[in-house]
């Protein structure tokens, strides 16, 4: 119950209500409406996604136009896959009769483009066989989404194992095949991943409040606000504004839930303080009115920040960006309406009917407050949310009594040299490790954390057959010039040797009629060598010609890459045949080219971003320099650790060309939000106590809720790690990493320490830095 004593009499002025009191309730409710609704699209989000390279890259892009035009040559655009079959002593003739029974009726099954499925193919040693049977990718201009290839591939599968005689193992291969187990990879993503990082977050914040109830409206708030923006991003995407990936949407549920959970720790660290001061609502106010500005910069700079991602030539950078931002300003629009009321209104709401039974029940309860059960309903006010630890109104609030971190603030205030030099040190111990990060790229295989049985698959083809079959270079060129160009990618290193190697494509459709019109004789006869006759090719539209060329080595490569880069050389060189050259290892080199060029130009675009939204909210220069300063010293720090950690803990075998980007935006933007916590505090009592006492009483009194805000946010990027793919595993590892350190290390020692050290000079050039210090 509230304890009201003659303390009372000394409180502060009442806070002031009108309109936008009113209008905050209002919002508060029709988000707790829209964001539950909203709950739903969550579970919807894979129907948009988009996994595949080619849909990540901008038109301007080689291997898109290549690609845009050879889809002219076929209503069927095919995803290439093969079935292997496999058995350690040898296939017998039961299997091979198996396995031609699997071709015949693959080419019956949904989703399967069956003029593309071809004979088995044999392995040399006689254990291994291939069956090629892609699937139908996009018909007639309408693409397939994720869940209904999976279904598909799932169905093929199925079929080629239940005609498998015992002990003949079924895998997958090829790239369909690991685009599937990749797409399969997030179909946890909506229970594995949120309840995983749901329970650790609770858990987490049980520890910090000690609070029974409290742990609650946080985790409430956060599933509304990714409710919200999975209601925004689901008809965005749908719409084609966007592209959305499996990747973008790991972590716009990570993100949503860390920095939801952030501005709820800082909103509510807050209230709990101004509770000493003032009755519930009008302590509510205070705290919003004071945590507003911190939280509100903290969103802006990460949303900016993520939208900088817009300037991406990647379509999957470019909508990962607008994704994280559409879940940071929902976030922040949950957490400063429908939070607020509720931290103020859930005691009453979850305790009635109660009190009322109490109040007529309890004559004593009663008499103690004569207008019986609103009296008794009254008394269970918002303080309550904090039960069994409940603030009493007792004015004793000085920040400057805080235990630990106030010994910690007089710890850096006396030490403050000797402080920042060793918080450099350290971060600079932290750069070793940096020469071992490798950024040139993963193989589809090197992607997982575990091992699929794609990958098992692909492992059996690759040591069987030719790794280059089934993704091919598509040159485009005109048809007129089809025998220089076939010549000049023929000479080319990397190219496979064989005789049908590099042909005009066959029309398939034409193959199957002249199949079905083989005579019974020759049906079993293997085909001759070399390129299918000239009258069985595709006719030239438009004056262009499709010709594909099998590398030697398979298309996920770093040597498949270079082969293509020479064949792009070489055919570019043949006069008038203006060729272009895509297909997947040309797709990958785009997306990797593409990755370097974005994270060149981006990182300055958000550094400079970000420094100037600083200098507006600081109104100052020498402090967002500061800060920008420390948090790139804390992500360089971070990628020397990831380096060694990648290679010596986790034995990964790199990471991908696009990772130093992400965690530089997400380490950045994130980083910072803490700094702005801690020196727009330190700015509020620099006004009344002067810069150096300003920086110690803003570190003791934000300390303690910044460190749990930063564990919090780690915790939930280390949930990442719970999906079997290795980027979002490195990203998740850098995120927590470096958070941590930008909580401990950063934020509480090597920022205070400069701060205090530099003095007054800090706000340069405000009237702050010419006050008394």
């Amino acid at each position: 119950m509230t304890v009201l004593d003659d303390t009372e009499a000394s409180a502060p002025p009442r806070q002031r209500r009108g309109w936008p009191f009113a209008a905050l309730i209002a919002v508060g409710v029709l988000v707790f409406l829209v964001g539950g609704a909203g709950g739903s699209y969550q579970g919807k989000l894979s129907e948009v996604q988009k996994n595949d390279n080619a849909s990540y890259l901008p038109e301007s892009a080689e291997s898109t136009k290549a690609g845009n035009e050879a889809a002219k040559f076929t209503p069927i655009e095919n995803l290439p896959g093969f079935v292997v079959f496999h058995r350690d002593a040898g296939l017998r003739p039961d299997d091979k009769t198996a396995i031609q029974s699997v071709a015949t009726k693959a080419r019956t099954l949904p989703g399967v483009d069956a003029t593309g499925v071809t004979a088995p193919e044999y392995s040399d040693d006689g254990k291994t066989a291939a069956l090629y049977v892609p699937l139908v990718a996009t018909e007639n201009g309408t693409s397939l989404n994720g869940d209904e290839l999976l279904e598909h591939e799932k169905r093929v599968l199925s079929t080629a194992r239940d005609a498998a005689p015992d002990g003949l193992a079924v895998h997958s291969a090829g790239p369909g095949g690991l685009l599937i187990a990749f797409i399969d990879a997030f179909s946890g993503l909506d229970s594995t991943l949120l309840l995983t990082a749901v329970v650790v977050i609770f858990v987490i914040l049980l520890l910090v409040y000690r609070s029974l109830v409290l742990p609650f409206l946080p985790l409430i708030s956060a599933g509304l606000a990714l409710g919200l923006s999975s209601l925004v991003i689901y008809y965005l995407a749908d719409a084609g504004t966007l592209t959305l990936t499996g990747q973008s949407q790991g972590i716009l549920s990570v993100l949503v839930l860390g920095a939801g959970t952030d501005y709820a720790l800082l909103l509510i660290a807050r209230y709990r303080e101004e509770l000493h001061e003032y009755p519930p609502v009008d302590a509510m106010i205070a705290a919003w009115k004071a945590s507003l500005p911190a939280i509100a910069a903290s969103a802006a700079t990460v949303t900016i920040g993520l939208l900088c991602l817009s300037f991406s030539e990647l379509n999957s950078n470019k909508s990962l960006g607008p994704v994280s931002a559409i879940g940071i300003v929902c976030t922040l629009l949950v957490m400063t309406t429908f939070l607020p009321l509720a931290l103020v209104l859930v005691p009453k709401l979850w305790f009635w009917p109660i009190p009322q039974l109490l109040a007529y029940v309890v004559p004593r309860l009663r008499r103690a407050r004569p207008e019986g059960a609103r009296g008794v309903l009254w008394t269970l006010d918002g303080s309550w949310v904090f039960w069994p630890r409940i603030p009493r109104r007792d004015h004793q609030s000085d920040i400057a009594s805080h235990g630990f971190w106030g010994r910690v603030s007089r710890f850096v205030g006396g030490h403050d040299r000797a402080a920042w030099a060793g918080a450099v040190v350290l971060l600079l111990i932290c750069l070793l490790g940096l020469g071992a990060l490798k950024t040139d790229g993963l193989t589809t295989a090197e992607g997982f954390t575990s091992k699929p049985d794609a990958v098992t698959g692909q492992e059996l083809y690759d040591e069987n057959f030719d790794k280059g079959a089934g993704a091919p270079a598509v040159i485009v060129a005109n048809a007129g010039s089809a025998d220089a160009v076939i010549a000049a990618a023929r000479g080319v290193d990397g190219v496979s040797r064989a005789a049908d190697a590099v042909c005009v494509q066959p029309d398939y459709a034409k193959l199957a009629e002249a199949a079905k019109s083989a005579a019974p004789s020759d049906g079993g006869a293997p085909p001759a060598p070399g390129c299918v006759p000239a009258q069985l090719q595709v006719a030239p539209i438009d004056g262009r010609t499709v010709i594909n060329a099998t590398l030697a080595d398979s298309y996920d490569t770093p040597a498949a890459y270079q082969t293509v880069k020479r064949l792009r050389t070489a055919v570019h060189a043949v006069p008038g045949a203006d060729a272009q050259v895509g297909g997947a290892s040309a797709a990958n080199l785009d997306v990797s080219t593409a990755s370097v060029h974005d994270r060149n130009l981006i990182i300055p675009i958000v550094l400079l971003v970000i420094f100037v939204i600083l200098a507006g909210l600081f109104r100052a220069l020498i402090a967002p320099l500061l800060l920008i300063g420390t948090v790139v010293l804390s992500f360089t720090a971070t990628l020397g650790v990831c380096g060694f950690a990648f290679e010596h803990v986790f034995g990964f075998a790199g990471a991908d060309q696009s990772f130093p980007l992400f965690a530089f935006v997400f380490l950045v933007a994130l980083g910072i939000d803490y700094n702005i916590f801690l020196m727009t505090r330190v700015r509020e009592e620099t006004l009344q106590f002067g810069t150096r006492e300003g920086v110690l009483r803003g570190l003791a009194v934000t300390g303690g809720v910044i460190t749990s805000a930063g564990v919090v946010l780690a915790a939930t990027f280390v949930v990442l790690g719970v999906l079997p793919l290795v980027f979002l595993a490195e990203i998740g590892f850098a995120v927590a990493f470096g958070v941590l350190l930008d909580t401990i290390i950063v934020r509480s020692v090597l920022v205070p320490a400069l701060g205090h050290d530099i003095g007054r000079f800090i706000w340069w050039p405000s009237k702050l830095a010419r006050a008394d210090p």
